[in-house]
This record gives C-alpha cells, sequence and structure tokens, in this order.
C-alpha cells in the first residue's frame, strides 16, 4: 500500500509519497537513525507537490484551521488533486500520513481518503522537517526561518487578542486583592482596638464595628477633652444620640491611662489607614460588581458577584469553569476534603466554594446535598452561556435563580417547579423580544418617511389635507361640488379603459392580477346593471299611476 504524507509548513502545503518502505520493524532504531541521513532517507520519500499560501493573512487562517483539527477548502482541493481517487465501494490502494490525527479524521469523513497518525509517520514527518529546505529547490537559505518567525508571531498574536470589556484577569486579581483586604483590615482593626483600649478601654464594648471604632478613635482623641458638645459629632458617626451619650459618660469614669501626645498622634495616624483601606475596599468591591455584570452576568446574578468571582478565580478563568462539568463545579474549592476522603474511603464533600451562597444556607440539612448538586448544575449552565454566547445578557441568570428558589419551595412545602424547557424557551422569548425592541426604535429619518407615507396614503384613500394641516372627507360629505363628482366620475371611466387596456396587451401576465381585473370589471358591470334595473322599475311605477 502506498504511503503519502501531508506536511504543513510555514510557507504552503506540501505532499510526499514514501514509497519502498518495509512494514516489518518499522518503529526499530535503525530505520529511525537512517532519518536523519539524507541520501538514504531521499531515496525513500519523494516531493509530489507543493502549494505555497498566497499572503501572511491566507497562512494564518490556515494555520487556525489545521490547529483546530478542521479541513479548509484549499487544502481539500490540494488533496484531491494530486491523490489518486478512492472508488466507492472498493478499498483504496494508497493511505494519507498526518501528523495530528483529529485533521486525519476529518479528511476520512469529508473526502474519503483514508490517513493514518502513528509513530511511523511522526518519524517520517520528521526527516522531512529536517530535510525540507532540500527538498524545495528555489528556497533561499533563510526565508523558510523567517516565515516560520513571522507565522508563529501572527498566530500567538491571534491567539492572545481579547475583548478589553470581558478580561477575566481583572476578576481574579480583584477577588484575590479583595480577600487579603478583608484580612488585613480585621488585623490591623484588632491592633488599633489593643492599642487604644490602653487609654479609652470602654470604648470597644460600646462600638462593636472595626470601621466605626476606628472612626470614633480618631474623632475622640484624647478622652479628657470629650465633653457634651461632641454629642452631635459622635451621633453623626455613629448613627445612634443614646450611644454616643454613652461614650460621653464612659469617658468621664474612664479606668484607662494617660497617652503622650506623641503617642495618641501614632494612634489617629494608624486609625487613618485602616479606614481609608475599608474604603478602598469599598471601592473594589464596587467595581468587582462592574466587572462581573460584564464578564459573567448570568453567573452573577445566579449565585452573586463574590461567590461567582471566587469560582472563576479557583478554576483558573472562564473558559475552564465553562469547560467544568457541574459535578465538579460543586466540589469546587473542597479538593483536600475530596481527596482525604478517597485516600480514607470516608464521605465525599458535598459542597465546596458555592456553600457560601445564601441557597444552601436557607436549605435544611438533609437537604444541603441535594441543593447544592442542583445549584451546581446551574451554575454550570450561566458560565457556559457567559462563556460563549455573543451578547450578553442577564435574562438567563434570572430564569435559572427562578428555578433554584423553586426548587427550595419544592423540598421545603412540595410544590411542583416549572420544567427547565419551559424555563429556557420563556428566557430565549425574552431576549428575543428585547433584541426586537432595540432594533424597532425608530430615528428621526425614518420618523419623517413614515409621516410622508401616512400622508401619501391618506391623499389615496380621498382624504384631502388642507394647509392648516385639516384633513376633509372627499367620499360622502355633505358639502363636495357637482363639478368634483363629474372629475371623479371622468377618472374611473379612465382607470376602467386602462385597465382593459393592460389586460388585452398582457394576455400571458400573472394570475393573481387578472384575477384581480376581473373583480374590479364585475363590480362595475354589476353597478351598470343594478342602475338599469332601478331605471326599469320607476319607469313601471309612472306607467301604473299614469294608468289608475
Amino acid at each position: 500500500m502506498a504511503l503519502y504524507l501531508l506536511y504543513e509548513t510555514a510557507s504552503g502545503f506540501s505532499l510526499f509519497h514514501a514509497h519502498g518502505l518495509d512494514e516489518i520493524g518499522q518503529n526499530t532504531e535503525a530505520v529511525q537513525s537512517s532519518i536523519t541521513d539524507l541520501n538514504r532517507f531521499g531515496k525513500v520519500v519523494k516531493l509530489t507537490a507543493f502549494q505555497p499560501f498566497d499572503s501572511a493573512l491566507d497562512a494564518l487562517n490556515q494555520c487556525n484551521s489545521v490547529s483546530e483539527g478542521q479541513m479548509t477548502d484549499e487544502l481539500q482541493s490540494f488533496l484531491e488533486l494530486n491523490l489518486p481517487k478512492v472508488k466507492e465501494g472498493k478499498k483504496s490502494k494508497f493511505s494519507l500520513g498526518v501528523g495530528d490525527h483529529k485533521i486525519g479524521s476529518h479528511i476520512t469523513e469529508v473526502t474519503k481518503i483514508p490517513c493514518q497518525s502513528n509513530e511511523f509517520v511522526n518519524e517520517l514527518l520528521r526527516g522531512v522537517r529536517l530535510h525540507f529546505d532540500r527538498f524545495i529547490k528555489d528556497l533561499k537559505p533563510g526565508d523558510l526561518e523567517k516565515a516560520q518567525l513571522g507565522l508563529g508571531h501572527s498566530y500567538s498574536r491571534a491567539k492572545v487578542k481579547f475583548n478589553v470589556n470581558r478580561v477575566d484577569n481583572m476578576v481574579i486579581q480583584a477577588i484575590f486583592l479583595l480577600d487579603t483586604l478583608d484580612k488585613d483590615i480585621n488585623s490591623f482593626s484588632m491592633r488599633v482596638r489593643e492599642w487604644y483600649s490602653w487609654h479609652f478601654p470602654e470604648l470597644v464594648k460600646i462600638v462593636n464595628d472595626n470601621y466605626l471604632y476606628a472612626k470614633v478613635s480618631k474623632y475622640i482623641e484624647d478622652k479628657q477633652n470629650l465633653s457634651e458638645d461632641k454629642i452631635p459629632g459622635l451621633t453623626d458617626i455613629i448613627g445612634d444620640e443614646d450611644k454616643a451619650k454613652e461614650i460621653v459618660e464612659a469617658a468621664k469614669a474612664s479606668m484607662g491611662q494617660d497617652l503622650s501626645p506623641i503617642d495618641l498622634i501614632n494612634v489617629q495616624q494608624f486609625a487613618q489607614r485602616v479606614m481609608d483601606l475599608s474604603e478602598y475596599r469599598r471601592k473594589l468591591y464596587d467595581y468587582l460588581v462592574t466587572k462581573m455584570n460584564d464578564i459573567a452576568p448570568n453567573l452573577a446574578s445566579l449565585i452573586g458577584e463574590v461567590v461567582g468571582a471566587r469560582l472563576i478565580s479557583h478554576a483558573g478563568s472562564l473558559t475552564n469553569l465553562a469547560k467544568c462539568p457541574s459535578s465538579t463545579l460543586q466540589i469546587l474549592g473542597a479538593e483536600k476534603a475530596l481527596f482525604r476522603a478517597l485516600k480514607t474511603r470516608g464521605n465525599t464533600p458535598k459542597y465546596g466554594l458555592i456553600f457560601h451562597s445564601s441557597f444552601i444556607g436557607r436549605a435544611s440539612a438533609r437537604n444541603k446535598g441535594r441543593m447544592a448538586r442542583y445549584l451546581a448544575n446551574k451554575c454550570s449552565i450561566a458560565s457556559r452561556i457567559d462563556c460563549f454566547a455573543d451578547t450578553s445578557t442577564t435574562v438567563f441568570g434570572e430564569k435559572l435563580r427562578e428555578q433554584v428558589e423553586e426548587r427550595l419551595d419544592f423540598y421545603d412545602k412540595g410544590v411542583a417547579p416549572r420544567k427547565n424547557l419551559d424555563v429556557m424557551k420563556a428566557a430565549i422569548e425574552t431576549t428575543q423580544n428585547k433584541a426586537m425592541d432595540t432594533d424597532e426604535v425608530p430615528t428621526d429619518a425614518s420618523a419623517k418617511k413614515s409621516k410622508k407615507k401616512s400622508k401619501a396614503a391618506a391623499a389615496d384613500d380621498g382624504e384631502a389635507i388642507t394647509e392648516d394641516g385639516v384633513t376633509t372627507v372627499a367620499n360622502g360629505g355633505a358639502a363636495e361640488d357637482p363639478k368634483s363628482e363629474k372629475k371623479k366620475k371622468k377618472k374611473e371611466k379612465r382607470r376602467l379603459d386602462e385597465d382593459l387596456e393592460q389586460d388585452v396587451d398582457g394576455g400571458d401576465a400573472e394570475q393573481d392580477g387578472t384575477a384581480k381585473k376581473k373583480k374590479k370589471k364585475d363590480k362595475h358591470e354589476d353597478a351598470d346593471l343594478q342602475a338599469a334595473s332601478d331605471i326599469k322599475k320607476k319607469k313601471k311605477k309612472k306607467s301604473k299611476s299614469e294608468a289608475e
């Protein structure tokens, strides 16, 4: 059986014919070592055809298709032109060796050309790659390296391209920084409490919040100077007048020791740093919310911005999270417990990072595992929609959240939830309606055109538009002129004559048009017959009255 080799380079596609090969001992070291010798290798493998790429852009497109395992039209025509034809129902007398089995299966599926990809073919392609510049005669030294370098840069640049508004790396860094800030703010706040408690120990029991404690300690400074004049300021900070009065009363009978002015200055500076960190943490949280709404709106609306960002961060990217099955997403973040359970043959964990969702906290103890499995399923669907959808919308996330709420009610009250198919159909309809609404917003030019069309239609229907913009009905009005009636009758006669001429000239016209014209004729003939019958009836009545 003849063997052909398909070799893709940065300059074009090439096809080689390997003949005179002994199938026995193909993978031996002797055959592999003989590849490095050009004299021996050139006798076995010979160039059959070579098709260069048209441009650098064409080379990039072909490289992208080959890397994804897809055969392009150019490659298909190249193979069909240079390979023997495969007859239907008969076994082919040749095979095509390719480096990647994916593109080989696609070539076999489309063109019925038998392909193979094994160690022997890879060794032959390695020899072709090694001696390729010797097979092409007109190739100058250095040209192939330049083409490879340019194509490599273009391919890497195309792979790295991304949408600036949908960079999940920013979410990963933001959630890492948010978690770090939470730890730092808590430790710094405890340090402020311990430090200032030497001076005013009673304040710890009155003010529990860390941020408010740092703010109050900076406002009070020295407790000896605290009087009832500062109660309004303390009320603005704390938001409770009773607590402000309690602080003032506690300062009068405080057991704390006095601090020197330098110590107080250091305490105030450190308290200000804690306040600044808390403010920055709040701004960072707002930034994370906006980025999650841009990158993963459905996941954020389903499970929340922070939990969704933690899932993306733990998976590495939104694409990796979308590739994860729901069973993996369910225990994402509980890997240590999982492997410990597998090692000790114990119970595997039921949930990982999704435990921080409010849905699992609201579920009962016996239903937490079921709820985690169901929530992981919906999160997997939402992440795939966010990753692969062209337009960003929160409709699917809201519908999935409704499904989770219904499942909670089903576990607690036994209310049957809706089917997933019905919910997804409703979500698709709402998105389509929103798209239609955005497309049907009329611009100024279209509004003017529609006004003109309505005016023209009104004039055709018999409405005469006056200069003041008031329309007067022309048909059936009491104040009609006899001249206008005569003109209308003349116009109608002209139209009938024109219709008759068109019927005579256009005998081969379509049936729809002729049917309409016949209907018009029938109507006018019926009107003439009715008028004649009315005249006859009047004459009969007159004759009867004269006879009487």
